[in-house]
């Protein structure tokens, strides 16, 4: 059986999002932790994205990386204490608490890696209907 586009993206999305939850629970601290499940964020956000479209986003890993990077704003000003959630701990884990600079090469490394992937997508001749008219 060969997997279409859409059914790899929901492949890819559900080993990315079992991969994510084994380091939030094995892994406390390093780099597997801290810098690696960064890459993998910013790809599980793409695969998802992905499984709801088969038109091709144009500027998809930029729209990611601002996303990213305005989490890790909001991490960086304590949105989750200004909110008053500090006690919620589905508030610290989703939005997270603790701002590091490292991750926002981590996001960027990850949508470079997007970048690619659509790249190479739209470039092995990608059908009419899988991908946005460029000319637009």
């Amino acid at each position: 059986m060969q997997l279409t586009r859409p059914h790899w993206f929901w492949l890819a999305t559900i080993v990315l999002l079992v991969a994510i939850v084994v380091i939030a629970v094995f892994f406390e601290g390093g780099f597997i932790r801290n810098h690696f499940g960064d890459i993998l964020i910013v790809l599980l956000i793409y695969c998802f994205i992905r499984c709801f479209t088969r038109r091709r986003i144009r500027f998809l890993w930029l729209y990611i990386f601002a996303f990213a990077v305005l989490v890790e704003v909001m991490q960086y000003v304590g949105l989750v204490y200004l909110l008053g959630l500090g006690d919620s701990q589905l508030a610290r884990v989703v939005i997270g608490v603790t701002f590091d600079g490292w991750d926002m090469v981590m996001y960027f490394i990850g949508c470079v890696m997007v970048g690619l992937v659509e790249w190479k997508i739209h470039r092995n001749g990608a059908s009419a209907h899988d991908t946005t008219d460029d000319k637009k």
